[in-house]
């Protein structure tokens, strides 16, 4: 009776924060919410003896994806306005899409039925052999589902991959890093004797000099003793 009555209370709290998410104003409020229907779900994963992915979804997701996504939406000066500006014209091709989302999931729905071990197994969770949760998960995903596990994983990295894309700026007049400049150092590197406590007031920066500089210097002399020569 207690069981039930804390998975029906977790599962009203888990489908309210999910309305939540995408019905909330304020992003940083959706992150919020979002929090909390994962740590509801994971409560559903105690109650249905699934302990490791309970673990696993407080862990990865509240602990390191959701808190992520709550400082990028707090520290990132995003124009929600401007955002907003080309929903109208988005909206047809978001219907589509949403649309045949919907049809995929009246289609897997409706082919998709108890098993017969189903009463069996959901009275006792325990996948039994001597084996634990995690064991048996981890058989599962690497063996009769390895395919999939590994397309999956594609399917996070292109997503990766486009994300970086699409908010990477090219922003003129910074400087960056060239390691390859770095690597190949023309010229000696000599060992000198530094005093004590001598700091950079004292003793300066000392780079080499930058082979490419030298060569306009040297023209820009020849040339000037050249015109002091022919008067």
């Amino acid at each position: 009776m207690i069981t039930a009555l804390a998975f029906y209370l977790f599962a009203a709290i888990l489908i309210a924060s999910a309305v939540m998410v995408v019905t909330a104003r304020n992003p940083v409020h959706s992150v919020l919410f979002l929090i909390l229907a994962f740590f509801n779900a994971a409560a559903l994963f105690l109650i249905a003896g699934a302990e490791f992915l309970a673990m696993i979804l407080v862990i990865v997701y509240v602990g390191a994806v959701a808190v992520l996504f709550l400082f990028v939406v707090m520290m990132l000066d995003i124009d929600f306005a401007r955002l907003r500006e080309g929903f109208q014209r988005y909206a047809p091709i978001g219907a589509v899409v949403g649309g045949i989302l919907f049809l995929e999931l009246v289609l897997v729905l409706g082919a998709w039925s108890f098993a017969d071990q189903a009463d069996d197994l959901r009275l006792s969770p325990n996948p039994g052999g001597g084996l634990t949760n995690a064991e048996a998960i981890g058989r599962i995903i690497y063996t009769d589902y390895v395919y999939l596990f590994q397309a999956a994983g594609l399917v996070l990295l292109v997503a990766m991959i486009g994300a970086i894309v699409l908010t990477h700026r090219d922003r003129p007049g910074t400087r960056r890093q060239n390691i390859g400049a770095q690597v190949a150092r023309t010229g000696t590197i000599s060992l000198e004797k530094v005093p004590v406590g001598a700091g950079v007031k004292e003793l300066g920066i000392r780079r080499p000099p930058e082979p490419e500089a030298e060569a306009p210097k040297v023209a820009h002399d020849a040339g000037h003793h050249g015109h002091g020569g022919h008067h």
